[in-house]
């Protein structure tokens, strides 16, 4: 499984998912590959946070606008069992880049009228890669909500009507989440009992599940059996 996290708005939560879902993923004793493809480096920057804490880190790397090319990610991701690419915000070659190797596209979107109107822009993206890549899915996942607002309540209905699916799970607006990166780990090793460690043990369930479904679209169809002769 090959997830991009994607979209042209920035502070939505793409590094915080991308870490947060490989370090869980890790957890479950999965081999997983970080890709750090946003000229920031949070996700670089956590890993040598962890590294210098002697944290279990997934293999971290950093790639760019050409990770599609055969002699770079798709030359890579076969040692692993997920990648997960954290994308950089309206850099458009990088994010391109990694549609074209991805399984999943993973649109965080936060509850805010400005978080869903960038949106369209991102699905725009999405839906110029599947011109050449017609087994690219995507789903959009609802992040930094406050469900005490009227934002946080009726985000989901807003984000239905784009047209891509909703993943069930929802991530909070939760400090622990700053907290396990500040502390070069995921959340869900750094708070085993907060909210945002279910949510992010939520979406991974959620997400392991897709791939299963996908590998059986994908798979071919058994031959049929010949018949016995009479």
């Amino acid at each position: 499984m090959i997830v991009a996290l994607t979209g042209q708005k920035g502070g939505v939560g793409k590094s915080t998912l991308a870490i947060c879902i490989a370090a869980e993923l890790l957890a479950r004793k999965h081999r997983v590959l970080l890709v750090d493809a946003d000229p920031q480096g949070t996700v670089r920057t956590w890993g040598e946070v962890g590294a210098e804490n002697g944290r279990a880190l997934p293999t971290l790397v950093a790639m760019g606008a050409t990770m599609h090319r055969a002699d770079q990610l798709p030359a890579v991701a076969a040692s692993y069992d997920h990648v997960i690419i954290d994308c950089p915000p309206r850099h458009g070659d990088v994010q391109r880049s990694a549609l074209m190797v991805s399984d999943l596209a993973l649109l965080p979107c936060g509850p805010s009228a400005a978080d869903a109107w960038a949106l369209g822009a991102s699905i725009d993206l999405v839906t110029e890669a599947r011109t050449l890549r017609s087994d690219l899915d995507a789903r959009i996942v609802i992040t930094r909500k406050q469900g005490h607002t009227a934002l946080g309540r009726t985000a989901r209905d807003e984000l239905m009507k784009s047209g891509v699916e909703v993943m069930r799970t929802e991530v909070g607006y939760r400090v622990a989440f700053a907290e396990a990166l500040g502390a070069g780990e995921g959340v869900g090793t750094y708070a085993p009992r907060d909210a945002a460690a279910d949510e992010i043990r939520a979406l991974v369930a959620e997400l392991l599940l897709w791939e299963k479904r996908h590998a059986a679209q994908e798979a071919p169809a058994p031959a049929a059996k010949a018949g016995r002769r009479r």
